[in-house]
């Protein structure tokens, strides 16, 4: 049997034991008394209790234990003690023997864990005792000291040192006082502890006899599981012998079906083919009248076409009509009310001059207008009501003579045949049992309440039935007679309805136009529209969206109106709710109930107008019954798209009868008992009635009435016969035959043996049929011969034998509605053999039929038996005992003696005790059954066990004396073994490191057919097994993974065992081997687990590699080292990550160096992202995809145009037709060929570009589908003494794979909550190339793909950056997109990069950001500021040309600015002239300007863009329109609107004439004066200019320095403008006069005079040497005149002023 409580008993010896010992110290047996009362119980013990607690728990386990266990027992045997300790190692240990010593095992192991902790804790206090003594004896020494001091001190006089030394020697005095009472205290606690210990071991040796027995026993234990694991191995071969046999017989099955198949698969192949020939055969023919029959439904499609536009046409003159006519009709009703008014204007008028009441007089004119209307209409109907009454009489009249005439021609055709004949008799035999004939004949016109139900008025009268017969011959007066029958003549008082041969009311001409007082023309016409809709009853379809709805409207609840078990003259009511189930608005009307119901059925129903989809309303349906019958029909609503009922049902009461069971099986029972069973009548309908219980006809209640086989033969042959006459026999008498049946329903055993000869006969004479009385007559003459067979077969009078099986005192009663009955019925077996009866229960309701069971039983007859003759042991293990109790009875007046046999094949595995005893007169005798299988048993008991399913069957004998038949009974067993199979048998950990695990799995696997719980228990430290820590439960032939996990703790080899435990306390043991390592570097985690990280995010986690090898001496410390080998050298280590290719992890740094003592950071990241290869599948299944809708649409667009090409032709002949189908038919070959060509043949994935559209759209759509992956890395870490810097070459350190690190990672991937829509979905931001100081703005747009709410939040970039987030967003619903702006303005010339996060809940998005600022420089060919356009004729100009290049990496987009055309330069002129104000540093950029308002420069182009190394080309225009010398402006190149790349100056001079002179320092100011001259004429401007001369200063400065002086040098410019006019004159002539005193005071000129050509500039070169005679403190000043000869002659006055300056 199994032990139960197996598994806590292992977990209490693994919890911490508890304190054996009590505080009372005299109480020396406590620990004796603890541990004998665990095995003073096993002393005389007797087995016969182990027994009884044995069958409980095989009670609780099989649940299905016999009925006889736990019964008193008369046996007087007793069984001998069995104490534990007998020694006896041959016998199985029993279970409770098992439990006692386990338990004894806990507590000695309870009593050791005692006796361990308090030898540590003696040894703590020991330790603790010593160090107080030392403590006390440097105390000592200490005070001492002290002393001598304070006399050292004493003697020397030193006071202060005394008062010191005198405190500190009282802190020792008071420290020793405390060590020496914590001392005494030690010393107390120890001697407490050393006299607990003293009573553990005094225990202890009283239990050392106990222990040896333990180790005994348990040896034992094991030694039997030893067995059981072999006789498992053997049934496991048998099993596997038998699976093979299986697996063989079940191939060669599948072979023959296959077989079988491919020969019908070919018979069915050559069958098509011959059908498809036979088929083509028929196929053109049928074509050919499909294509004759389409061309006339075409033919008629037009004509119908030609129909409906000739109504369309004169509809819509009609309309025009009707318009006119209601123009008219209009004119006409507002002049009649035109002429009323005037007329009540009047009729006011003339009341108001009589001085009566306006109000009132008004008042009753209207009434009698109103009155007088009334009784004009009132006449009118009376005179139409005597019509139609007169009419209707005459009708009648004229249907009573026609119906007088049919009648006498009916009878001159002379007599109707028999069929006929009884028909008209039948029904008027319906008609007379009527009792209102006019009811009937209204009912009859309820019932047609369509066309359909016509075939119906065949039965309404006999009239009719002579009409249909007689139908063949009056040809003539068809139509007339039919109009006749269709018509009634008696109609109710009332016309509903149901009347619906009654005429509508049609609405004259005149009254079309309802005219309600007080309403619009506009609710006139709408009101009208509506009702032509409601009485055309259109039914519209109702299309949502493109979809059209199908199926009923509404929807009711309940689905079906049902009354039942109604009662005549009561009202019901019933509540439905109508559901608009359709896709949008809809209306629901009620049409009305079935003809048949409207009597008793009405229906409440408030229409409510307009429902929404969705919504509902009420309907009350009342019914009031009238007539006991059951109704069915059903409730019609029209709704706006179509009509819809429901079912409704009426039943009435009625008995639902039934019994639960139909056999009644007593079993075996012994002669003399008396058994009662019951049987439940139970009625389920709402109706009662009465019952009667009674034996079935012919049955006498002993014996079964059995038909014999040729019986059964014959009543399925008259069940046929019958069937065929009825079905031959006219509609009449079959439904004569069938009520019949109901009224006397019979038995089929009664029909068979009731038929009779005259019966027959008169079948065949109705019938009139020869086959039919053939099978009659074969029919009695075989129920000639059964009659024969039972009269020669013996059968016993019922009044003979006793009755055995009787009824109870109810049989018979009432049964009332939705009640049951219980039935008794009694078995009293007086005669062995088998006993059958039937009864019946007959009820008085005659709609009920009978209903029938059956009763059987057994009856023996023997002194002796066994209550339970099958003894089930149910599933046993070998070497465990198994017993059970077999309860003997009997029925003998007298004691017998009997004796148990067991066959002699089982005599060591089985035996009965008593062998031998006497049972007491009618009572029980009780035998123990012992059942201990061994592994023999197979060999022994070959005859009774079957060694492929292990069944043991043994029949057992009990032999009683003084009778010759013994008393046998079967054992049954299962028997299997109890073993536990470790797969593999060893196992090699190979090299482990002490920062690791390793980890291996095991299969442990239950031979046997039980459950079986298992444990591994005493486990080592550095083992540890999984799951459930080595405990479990394994299921019959369940296999099991296991895993060992090896933790080496330190270097050396490892050799060990496993032992496992089952619940009988079988150990299985498991060798292991390993070898620890200690490497020289190690990991501060070697697992890394990893939050769930989005897709394109990175996680990071950071770990060191440290190195704390810093001494070789093994005994202080753990030394690396493989095993028990060498040490490891200490110096400089060096380590590498080998990090797998395509790996979504980057270790930094992957290899380094760690000194001793120190360790090195490690950051792991890890960035899950698509791989390409997928994205590029993904990309061709989408091309793919795309491709068929592409080809379904044109394969739909196709159908479509051949629908419309086959419409087209339908109008055309049949000669038209064929020639364009044979025109049609090469373009489909074309078709065809062209599709076949342009086939699509996806790319290969490695075609396709990471940068193309279809690699974006597929990395897009596998981000929106991503589901999450879980990645498991585990990166391994080589260890090598050295430095990996100081390694030569390509030299490699030397490492050991042993002592190799893992780094286990867990890398969890999810999609991403947040994507960038924008960019194709790229995270990276690129500004590009971006100029210094200015702004570029960028879009992104982000999308929410999770199905929640998401709040972002955003990193913060560097505020001293150039990137700004402009508009940061809250929160994003799901599916919405958001725009983030992103700003980069640069402020130096280089490379920016930033990230910004989004974060969110679940993850967060990594944006990263570059741009490049760029300088932005341009060459200009214009030489220093100044751009100078020379000397102009005035209104002339001239063009320059400079150019600008591009010397930067980016675009400049330009702008040129003139000063002139500023718009601050009106404000600028309201200022004061610059050299009137005495502000430093001012200058003005324009000078003088044209008079006409056009500006002087002009530029080309103005703005534009010039490429990286590109020039472009700027022509400034020149154009004065007056002369000055003064014109000026500011030209600035503004580059991106912002910053000014350069400033030019234009500078200009006009004159009149073609000469100028240039040089000199300026005498005046270069703005014009703002008063206005009068105009002169040129004749005065030129004397004017002849007559004065302008003035030239020119300053020479002379430079004298200490040895010798710089001569002063100065320039005049001559020139002459090159221009159109003044052709007379081609140069200019010049000449300088008062040269001689010029020379004398120092000056030299050259030349002094000369010509000038039109374009050229010649310079005057003056010099000045101060003379010998010149006073430096007085400048020089001489005069002289230069003369230019041009166009004109003009004269300049210079002035040439001379200075020395000294340095």
């Amino acid at each position: 049997m199994e032990d139960t409580e197996f598994f806590d008993i292992c977990e209490k010896e693994q919890t911490a034991a508890t304190p054996f010992l009590e505080q009372e110290k005299d109480d020396d047996d406590s620990a004796t008394d603890q541990f004998w009362h665990v095995v003073n119980p096993l002393k005389g013990h007797k087995i016969g209790e182990e027994t009884e607690e044995e069958e409980e728990e095989d009670e609780i386990r099989s649940k299905d234990a016999s009925d006889g266990v736990g019964e008193d027992s008369n046996s007087s045997v007793e069984i001998q003690e069995c104490p534990i300790n007998n020694g006896n190692n041959n016998k199985t240990l029993k279970n409770a023997d098992k439990v006692q010593i386990l338990n004894l095992r806990r507590n000695l192991n309870q009593l050791d864990n005692v006796a361990k902790e308090k030898d540590v804790t003696i040894q703590k206090h020991r330790e603790k005792l010593s160090a107080c003594q030392l403590r006390l004896e440097m105390l000592t020494k200490e005070r001492e000291c002290t002393e001598t001091k304070i006399e050292e001190g004493k003697k020397a006089g030193n006071i202060a040192a005394i008062f010191r030394l005198q405190a500190m020697h009282r802190r020792l005095c008071a420290e020793l006082g405390n060590e020496k009472y914590l001392e005494s205290k030690i010393a107390l606690m120890l001697k407490e502890n050393v006299y607990d210990m003293w009573q553990i071991e005094i225990e202890q040796e009283k239990f050392g006899s106990l222990r040896e027995q333990l180790e005994q026993d348990e040896e034992e234990l094991e030694r039997q599981c030893k067995e059981r694991a072999e006789q498992r191995i053997q049934k496991e071969k048998a099993v596997a012998r038998l699976a093979e046999r299986k697996q063989q017989v079940g191939k060669k099955k599948e072979m023959e079906a296959w077989e079988e198949y491919e020969r019908r698969h070919q018979k069915e192949v050559e069958d098509a083919h011959r059908n498809r020939e036979k088929a083509v055969q028929f196929l053109k023919k049928s074509m050919s009248r499909v294509r004759q029959k389409e061309a006339k439904e075409e033919l008629k499609t037009w004509e119908h076409m030609e129909k409906r536009m000739q109504a369309v046409l004169s509809l819509k003159n009609n309309i025009t009509s009707n318009r006119e006519k209601l123009r008219a009709l209009q004119v006409r009703d507002r002049a009649k009310a035109l002429e009323a008014k005037k007329q009540e204007l009047k009729m006011r008028a003339a009341i108001v001059a009589e001085g009566g009441d306006v109000t009132k007089e008004i008042f009753l004119h209207k009434q009698c207008v109103e009155l007088e209307r009334q009784k004009q209409e009132f006449t009118e109907q009376q005179k139409s009501k005597k019509i139609e009454i007169i009419a209707q009489i005459l009708e009648e009249e004229a249907y009573a003579k026609k119906h007088q005439a049919r009648a006498n021609t009916l009878r001159s055709r002379g007599k109707l045949p028999d069929s006929l004949r009884w028909r008209i008799k039948t029904w008027q035999y319906i008609e007379n049992a009527c009792e209102d004939p006019a009811t009937a004949v209204l009912q009859k016109s309820w019932r047609t309440p369509s066309a359909c139900s016509s075939v119906d008025d065949k039965s309404s009268s006999v009239a009719d039935f002579s009409e249909k017969a007689s139908q063949d011959s009056i040809h003539e007066n068809d139509e007339e007679d039919d109009e006749e029958a269709n018509k009634t003549l008696v109609k109710p008082e009332f016309t509903g309805l149901w009347s619906q041969d009654c005429n509508l009311y049609k609405v004259p001409k005149d009254e079309t136009d309802p005219k309600p007082l007080g309403a619009s023309k506009m609710e006139r016409k709408i009101f009208t529209e509506n009702l032509e809709k409601l009485r055309s009853g259109i039914i519209h379809k109702q299309v949502v969206s493109g979809h059209e709805f199908k199926g009923c409207p509404f929807y009711s609840k309940p689905s079906l109106i049902h009354f039942k078990d109604f009662d005549v003259g009561r009202t019901y009511k019933k509540k439905i709710i109508l559901i608009n189930a359709s896709y949008s608005v809809n209306f629901c009307k009620l049409v009305g109930v079935s003809e048949h119901l409207k009597d008793f059925i009405s229906i409440h129903f408030d229409p409510p107008g307009q429902m929404s989809a969705g919504m509902s309303c009420e309907v009350v349906v009342t019914f009031k019954p009238m007539i006991n019958e059951v109704l069915e029909g059903k409730v019609t609503f029209l709704a706006q798209n179509g009509s819809f009922s429901i079912p409704l049902k009426c039943t009435i009461k009625r008995c639902v009868l039934a019994l639960d069971k139909e056999l009644i099986d007593f079993g075996t029972h012994v002669v003399g008992e008396t058994i009662s069973r019951t049987i439940i009548l139970t009625n389920q309908g709402a109706l009662g009635t009465r019952f009667k219980l009674q034996t079935s006809a012919g049955d006498n209640g002993t014996h079964t009435a059995v038909k014999s086989s040729l019986e059964k033969m014959v009543n399925p042959a008259l069940n046929d016969i019958i069937s065929e006459e009825k079905a031959s026999s006219s509609p009449a008498e079959s439904s004569i035959s069938e009520n019949k049946d109901q009224v006397s329903p019979v038995h089929t055993e009664e029909v068979t043996q009731h038929i009779s000869l005259p019966e027959s006969q008169k079948t065949e004479t109705s019938l009139g049929s020869s086959h039919v009385e053939q099978h009659s007559r074969d029919t009695l003459n075989v129920e000639a011969d059964l009659e024969a067979e039972k009269a020669q077969s013996p059968s016993e009078p019922p009044s003979e034998g006793p009755v055995e099986i009787t009824l109870g005192k109810v049989t018979e009663g009432e049964i009332g509605p939705f009640s049951s009955v219980k039935l008794q019925i009694i078995f009293t077996p007086s005669i062995p053999g088998d006993v059958h009866a039937e009864f019946e229960i007959a009820f008085d309701n005659p709609d009920c039929k009978p209903l029938h069971f059956c009763v059987i039983g057994v009856s023996v007859d023997v002194p002796v038996w066994v209550t339970n003759p099958n003894v089930d042991l149910k599933i046993c293990m070998y070497d465990r005992l198994y017993q059970d109790s077999i309860i003997i009875r009997s029925r003998a007046k007298a004691a017998l003696r009997l004796k148990f046999e067991v066959c002699k094949e089982l005599s060591n595995h089985m035996e009965l005790l008593p062998k031998t005893g006497y049972i007491q007169a009618l009572s029980t005798f009780s035998v123990q059954l012992k059942f201990l299988p061994r592994h023999s048993l197979p060999e022994d008991a070959e005859k009774y066990f079957d060694t492929e399913t292990r069944v043991l069957e043994v029949p057992m004998t009990i032999t009683v004396a003084d009778k010759t038949k013994p008393v046998e009974f079967i054992v049954h067993a299962i028997v299997t073994t109890s073993d536990l199979e470790i797969s593999p048998a060893e196992v090699n950990f190979g090299y482990c490191t002490i920062c690791e695990a390793v980890q291996t799995t095991i299969t442990l696997t239950n031979k046997s057919i039980l459950p079986q719980e298992f444990g591994f228990v005493g486990l080592p430290e550095f083992v540890e097994i999984q799951p459930s820590d080595g405990f479990g439960m394994l299921l019959p032939l369940e296999s099991l993974k296991l895993d060992i996990i090896f933790k080496a703790n330190k270097a050396k080899e490892y050799s060990f065992e496993l032992t496992c435990k089952s619940e009988i306390n079988r150990q299985f043991k498991l060798s292991c081997k390993a070898v620890g390592v200690h490497p020289p570097l190690e990991l501060s985690h070697s697992l890394v687990k990893f939050a769930a990280t989005a897709l394109n995010d990175v996680s990071t986690a950071t770990l060191y590699v440290v190195n704390s090898h810093v001494s070789l001496n093994r005994f202080t410390h753990a030394v690396p080292r493989i095993g028990n080998g060498e040490t490891a050298p200490v110096g400089p280590t060096s380590f590498e990550f080998l990090v797998p290719e395509e790996s979504p992890v980057t270790i930094m740094p992957s290899v380094g160096t760690v000194l001793p003592g120190k360790k090195c950071l490690i950051q792991v990241y890890f960035r899950p992202v698509l791989s390409e290869q997928l994205i590029r599948e993904e990309a061709v299944q989408m091309l793919c995809r795309a491709d068929t809708q592409r080809t379904m649409l044109k394969k739909i667009r196709e159908s479509d145009m051949q629908k419309r090409k086959d419409e087209t032709l339908s109008g055309k002949k049949d000669g038209k037709k064929s020639s364009f189908a044979i025109f049609r038919q090469p373009s489909r070959v074309r078709g065809s060929k062209h599709g076949a060509n342009s086939a699509f043949e996806p790319p290969k994935p490695e075609e396709i570009k990471t940068n193309s559209e279809e690699y974006i759209a597929a990395q897009y759509s596998l981000i929106r589908n991503f589901t999450g992956k879980f990645e498991r890395y585990i990166i391994p870490c080589f260890v090598a003494s050295g430095d990996i810097d100081e390694k030569k070459g390509s030299e490699n350190l030397k490492y050991s794979p042993h002592n190799t690190l893992y780094l286990e990672l867990h890398c969890p991937a999810v999609a991403p909550s947040v994507v960038v829509t924008s960019n194709n979905g790229k995270n990276i931001i690129n500004f590009g190339e971006v100029a210094v100081g200015h702004r570029l703005i960028k879009q992104i747009t982000v999308q929410n793909i999770s199905q929640e709410q998401l709040a972002l939040g955003f990193s913060i970039l560097n505020p001293n950056g150039p990137f700004l987030l402009v508009s940061p967003v809250g929160t994003v619903e799901p599916g919405e997109n958001q725009f983030l702006f992103i700003s980069f303005c640069p402020n130096e010339s280089k490379v920016f990069f930033e990230t910004l996060d989004i974060r969110s809940i679940k993850a967060t998005l990594t944006l990263s950001i570059v741009g490049q600022g760029v300088a932005p420089s341009i060459a200009c060919s214009v030489d220093g500021e100044v751009l100078n356009m020379g000397y102009v004729i005035a209104k002339e100009k001239v063009s320059s040309t400079f150019k600008i290049q591009n010397t930067s990496t980016l675009p400049l987009q330009y702008s040129i600015k003139l000063a002139s055309l500023s718009l601050t330069r009106e404000q600028e002129q309201q200022r004061l002239p610059f050299f009137i104000t005495s502000s430093p540093g001012r200058t003005d950029s324009v000078g003088t300007q044209n008079y006409s308002g056009l500006s002087v420069f002009s530029v080309f182009p103005v703005e534009g863009v010039i490429e990286p190394g590109k020039y472009q080309d700027f022509t400034v225009t020149f154009s004065p329109d007056h002369e000055s010398l003064y014109y000026c402006d500011c030209l600035k190149v503004v580059l991106f609107g912002k910053e000014i790349a350069r400033v030019i100056w234009l500078k200009g001079a006009a004159r009149n004439h073609m000469m100028f002179v240039e040089g000199g320092d300026p005498l005046d100011v270069p703005i014009e004066s703002l008063a206005v001259t009068s105009p002169m004429s040129e004749d005065a401007v030129k004397g004017e200019q002849e007559e004065s001369a302008k003035s030239i200063l020119l300053s020479l400065e002379y430079i004298q320095a200490e040895t010798s002086g710089t001569p002063a040098v100065r320039e005049l410019k001559i020139g002459a403008i090159r221009t159109a006019q003044f052709v007379s004159k081609k140069n200019v002539e010049f000449s300088l006069d008062n040269l001689p005193l010029l020379q004398q005071k120092g000056f030299t000129i050259e030349p002094v005079k000369g010509t000038v050509d039109r374009g050229q500039i010649k310079s005057i070169s003056v010099s000045w040497v101060p003379p010998a005679d010149f006073d430096p403190d007085h400048p020089l000043m001489v005069a002289a005149i230069l003369t230019l000869k041009g166009d004109i002659k003009e004269s300049y006055k210079v002035l040439f002023i001379a200075r020395v300056v000294s340095t």
